[in-house]
Parts: C-alpha cells; structure tokens; sequence
C-alpha cells in the first residue's frame, strides 16, 4: 500500500475509528487525539504494511493500543463520562422520523456500552467496529480465543437485555 492509499483508508475509516476509541477512553477530545496518535504510529510504520493482511484491523488495533496508553498517562487516570454528542449517530437517509428513532436506538446502545465490563466493552468494539477476528483479538490481548469469544458472548447477551428487555434471556437475535 502507498502513502496515499494509507492516508485515504485512514481519512475514510476516522470517525469510526473515534467513534470506537470514544467507548474506550471515555472523552470525545481524548479520542481525537488518540485517533491522531494512530495516525502517526501507523505512519512511522507504513514500511512494515507489506506483511499486513488486514490494514482496516491494523489501524484499529493501534488506535486501541494508542486508546490504552492515553488511558495509562498518570495525568489522564480521571475517568470522565461518555458525552451526548452525535458521534455515534446513524448516517442514513430516510423519513424524518427514522431519524428520532435511529438517536434513540444510538442513545441505548451507547448507554448499555458502558454498562460491559471494559474487557467485554474492548472485544465487542474490535470486533464489531475493527472487524478483527476472534483470533487476533486473543493475540492483541494475550488471551486465549475461547476467552475472547466468552467475552464476546456476555457482551452480546449483556446489549440484547439493555436494548430488548422483552425478549427472554435466550432469545436468539432476529435474521
């Protein structure tokens, strides 16, 4: 991949990769500049691209190691709460009240997020936003598989109560 081919891919997958990084770190400034930091990491290692399979999983893997060494900074130990901006916010077309629905739907999902454990939180979010597999996340993590993927299950069935409190606690997700 080329300079300009990796800036592009990062340029394109930004706001997700924020996004993410917002659930980790807790503050919509600090995920700026966690996002910035990968950015320049994955810069510093563009000569290393050729043995990377997944470049989208790449840049997410940084930005989750850039996330987690904001986290550590001894200035920064004071959690904050998450901030009821739009980030998260579905960017869709359709009727006005699809929109209402779509912030309200985002609202639950962000508040049932900060409900997981962080471990639970930071494999559904790779998973989910850094499309990485069960296995790279275990390696990224220094876990075996079978504790991702049980992390990844309570996560799942955490989100489903928080979102469809009707269904049973064995209900299978709809399609």
């Amino acid at each position: 991949m080329d300079d300009d081919a990796l800036v592009a891919l990062f340029n394109q997958i930004r706001d997700e990769l924020v996004s993410t990084l917002l659930y980790v770190i807790g503050n919509a400034d600090d995920a700026q500049d966690a996002a910035q930091e990968a950015f320049l990491k994955c810069w510093r290692s563009r000569h290393t691209m050729d043995d990377v399979v997944n470049v989208r999983a790449w840049i997410f893997r940084i930005g989750l190691n850039a996330a987690k060494d904001h986290q550590r900074s001894a200035w920064k130990r004071k959690s904050r709460p998450l901030p009821d901006d739009d980030l998260m916010t579905p960017n869709r077309d359709g009727p006005p009240g699809d929109s209402l629905e779509d912030r309200e739907t985002v609202s639950q999902l962000r508040d049932a997020l900060t409900r997981l454990r962080p471990e639970e939180r930071e494999v559904f979010l790779l998973r989910q936003n850094g499309e990485l597999t069960y296995e790279q996340i275990a390696e990224q993590r220094g876990a075996p598989v079978g504790t991702v993927k049980t992390q990844m299950r309570a996560a799942l069935q955490k989100l489903r109560k928080v979102l469809n409190p009707e269904a049973g606690p064995d209900a299978e997700p709809p399609g």
